[in-house]
């Protein structure tokens, strides 16, 4: 028979080096430790280690985009922020997102500029999560996020007459804007309500971090959190990013290992045990968002294949075969799609019999 490799779909893929040695030089270099420790330790050429991390973030990066980016969630609120980052010859931004309740790292993009097209990037990925339901936004003062998040929280509507489809704005979507001004040594918030009903406000932040008013802490912390791991995000460094895959790669992998490998202090649940005592149940951003069951290693991490593309038919000009449009329509049925849907859109129906009588064989 045919054989196969049980590392490809991974990063491990025809590499000739120990997987569990690769997997400890990007653990560390996830958590901090700067690569010129980690060449010196290991004996590795430096392009080995960024070939190593490019690959890490590209796996990170489909893994992402498969369990959090194709997860439908209750969002409830969501908190927003930039990082500016230092490359070489030129500084970049990160935008980033994350939700309040769960503590759950909801994606980023990244840019030279700081401008409308880096937060719609970040804004559609969140309208990729979100569900139709009561969602607090709160940001900074940059006046992009209110445009961007107003383009794409809309869902588009083909009414009567046809031509182009309206596209209607959600409901219930409150954006906040914390402004924050120093002015001769003093500190001064403004918190603004862009678009929103004050008492919905209330109850989401009430329902989502206990209280308290309108801020940004959560997201802040998680950029605190990007810049202890990542060195060119931090304040004050002489290390500079040079290329884009090498910063994408960062973002995606330090964000993995935040959502599915670290517990986080506040998540954790307190679980009776006997008549008195008790004990505490410690929770990752995955877990509490409901798509993991227990805290990920790093080798589950690496080794999580990443499913294959839907098949679709190929694309050809002229009319289809009909044993195409019998493995079409196998397809079709085999995902639970009515079979009037079928018969509606299909002129030939002979083929259609045949499949039916085939199935029900």
């Amino acid at each position: 028979g045919q054989t196969f490799s049980i590392s490809k779909g991974t990063i491990f893929y025809r590499l000739r080096t120990d997987p569990k040695i690769v997997m400890r030089v990007i653990t560390l270099l996830a958590y901090g430790c700067p690569p010129k420790a980690v060449e010196k330790a290991f004996g590795f050429h430096e392009r080995t280690i960024k070939n190593w991390w490019i690959r890490s973030g590209e796996h990170n990066r489909a893994m992402h985009e498969e369990i959090v980016g194709k997860s439908q969630l209750e969002l409830e609120q969501v908190q927003a922020d930039e990082i500016k980052g230092k490359g070489q010859g030129a500084n970049f931004w990160i935008a980033m997102a994350m939700m309040v309740h769960t503590r759950l790292w909801l994606g980023g993009a990244i840019s030279h500029k700081r401008d409308l097209g880096l937060i719609q990037d970040l804004a559609n990925q969140l309208r990729q999560i979100a569900l139709c339901r009561e969602m607090l936004l709160a940001v900074d003062g940059l006046i992009s996020y209110v445009k961007a998040f107003r383009r794409a929280f809309r869902t588009p509507w083909k009414g009567e007459k046809g031509g182009r489809h309206l596209l209607i704005s959600w409901p219930n979507i409150a954006i906040v804007q914390v402004v924050k001004q120093r002015k001769k040594g003093k500190l001064s918030i403004d918190r603004r309500i862009v678009q929103g009903c004050k008492n919905m406000i209330a109850r989401l932040i009430v329902k989502t971090q206990g209280g308290g008013v309108i801020n940004t802490a959560y997201i802040e912390r998680l950029n605190a959190t990007f810049r202890q791991r990542l060195a060119w995000l931090a304040r004050r460094t002489r290390y500079l990013a040079q290329q884009t895959d090498t910063m994408m790669a960062g973002m995606f992998t330090v964000g993995n290992f935040y959502n599915f490998c670290d517990n986080h202090h506040s998540l954790r649940l307190k679980m009776s045990v006997g008549r008195r005592g008790y004990r505490w149940v410690k929770r990752t951003p995955a877990m509490a968002a409901g798509l993991a069951d227990h805290q990920w290693t790093v080798e589950e991490v690496f080794y999580f294949k990443i499913p294959p593309p839907r098949w679709e038919p190929p694309k050809r000009k002229g009319r289809h075969s009909k044993a195409t449009l019998e493995l079409t329509f196998r397809i079709i049925l085999r995902q639970n799609h009515q079979l009037k849907i079928i018969r509606e859109r299909c002129k030939d129906l002979g083929v259609i019999q045949k499949i039916t009588h085939n199935l029900t064989c």
